[in-house]
């Protein structure tokens, strides 16, 4: 991102959460904030003009995959709170919405949204405006990591690393390099047994087909335009053999076929996901 400027990518994401929610039915992800996260003028806008949010014709698959993956994050971050695990971290939260509708209590789940200063700034403010207070069980985290670890920051903010916890990683993995993507999921594979992970991935460009590559290159020039190139594009198979040789188990990798097949199966309007990103979780 952009140095001491919001996210574009963030609000790109809300943007498409809360378009899910008037478009879709049934919704993959039920967020009843997801509008008014983005501040009363642009969901008004967005109540308006719903498909105003659609720029190519390759939107509705980035809009069923952003609901997918926070829907996918959410569900196991609820089988880690039924086997004890009472931290949540939020990596690049955005304008994510989780901690506005938590549905465990303070006490038995601490969430904690890690993201860069301005964007956390910006965030506070768009609540600010919508009438949204801070719940009591989240922490904002503001790191930049020219001048701190994720160790360091989690810390700070009062996280306990000798507690698991789960941690949800969603849309930022391209924008980072390869060794930073492993870097940080080597720091989650050393958190106590229990801990786990959910995130998502883009594919190397080989993998896919001339059409997918050709989507790819798209959008590749847009986020170059936008100031927030991608980076890192992986392998499935070798990216779970490298999470195993972290010390990372019960890894699973979700295709476009598998993520179809897991929330979007007997749909009447055939929404779905592409070809280009997967979702991946994993255990201590």
């Amino acid at each position: 991102m952009q140095e001491n400027k919001p996210s574009h990518t963030a609000l790109r994401v809300a943007t498409q959460r809360a378009a899910h929610q008037l478009l879709d039915d049934p919704k993959v992800l039920d967020d009843p904030q997801a509008l008014a996260i983005l501040g009363p003028e642009s969901a008004a806008a967005l109540r308006a003009d719903p498909r105003g949010s659609e720029t190519s014709p390759i939107s509705p698959y980035l809009r069923a995959f952003t609901a997918a993956r926070s829907r996918y994050a959410e569900d196991q971050l609820g089988r880690a709170v039924e086997s004890g695990v009472g931290q949540y971290v939020v990596l690049g939260a955005g304008l994510d919405t989780f901690a506005l509708r938590n549905p465990h209590p303070p006490q038995a789940l601490r969430v904690f949204e890690v993201d860069h200063p301005a964007t956390q700034a910006w965030k506070r403010e768009l609540m600010a405006q919508a009438g949204l207070a801070v719940p009591e069980g989240l922490t904002f985290a503001p790191m930049d990591f020219h001048e701190q670890t994720l160790a360091q920051g989690l810390a700070q903010a009062g996280h306990d690393p000798a507690r698991p916890t789960f941690f949800s990683w969603l849309g930022v993995t391209p924008y980072l390099t390869p060794e930073a993507v492993m870097a940080t999921l080597g720091f989650i594979a050393s958190a106590p047994v229990g801990s786990g992970v959910a995130f998502d991935y883009a594919i190397l460009p080989e993998l896919l087909d001339p059409r997918g590559r050709m989507v790819l290159e798209a959008i590749l020039q847009r986020v170059q335009a936008s100031g927030e190139p991608w980076h890192a594009f992986f392998d499935p198979a070798a990216l779970a053999g490298e999470l195993a040789a972290l010390g990372l188990g019960r890894v699973r990798d979700l295709d476009q076929a598998g993520i179809n097949q897991l929330y979007f199966r007997d749909r009447g309007d055939g929404l779905g996901v592409g070809t280009m990103f997967h979702l991946m979780s994993a255990w201590v």
